[in-house]
């Protein structure tokens, strides 16, 4: 169960991402992949990470991090979409996605997102954020060839 988002320890380590902190998105993001996703394919390397990172997500993107000392989690958003959100294990269940997702939904309405069938802790999270399912695939239109889920959220 989520801590209290409000909590002044939290506020304190929330905060945009600055745009030479890419590469630390990007190593975070193949971490929690690898450690929390271990189901899908390693399609990329770090260093093709790193390039996505830095000249596609951040410039396309609003992107907010938590860091305690290093960034733990992120999310990354524009109109309509969150792209991603990712929070390493260790601070999973702390309120850290709640107030990463918090951002986006104080930003944008209507919001839709793109989630793994196979990842149920992420489907829960969405759903108990006020996500409806609205189209499932057979992972045909994604890399991985994993199916998927197409989740809104509107005011």
């Amino acid at each position: 169960m989520d801590q209290d988002t409000n909590s002044p320890f939290l506020l304190q380590t929330f905060r945009k991402a600055s745009f030479d902190e890419a590469g630390d998105v990007a190593r975070l993001h193949r971490y929690v992949v690898r450690t929390c996703l271990p189901f899908l394919p390693d399609l990329h390397t770090p260093e093709e990470d790193l390039w996505y990172f830095t000249n596609r997500f951040f410039p396309e993107h609003q992107v907010w991090v938590y860091a305690e000392g290093s960034i733990k989690g992120y999310c990354g958003f524009r109109e309509g979409w969150v792209s991603h959100l990712y929070v390493g294990p260790e601070v999973q269940g702390k309120g850290v996605g709640s107030m990463l997702l918090r951002k986006a939904m104080e930003a944008h309405s209507p919001l839709r997102l793109w989630v793994f069938q196979r990842n149920t802790p992420a489907i829960s999270f969405y759903e108990r954020h006020g996500f409806r399912l609205i189209e499932t695939t057979d992972g045909a239109g994604n890399e991985e060839k994993e199916p998927d889920a197409l989740y809104e959220w509107t005011v």
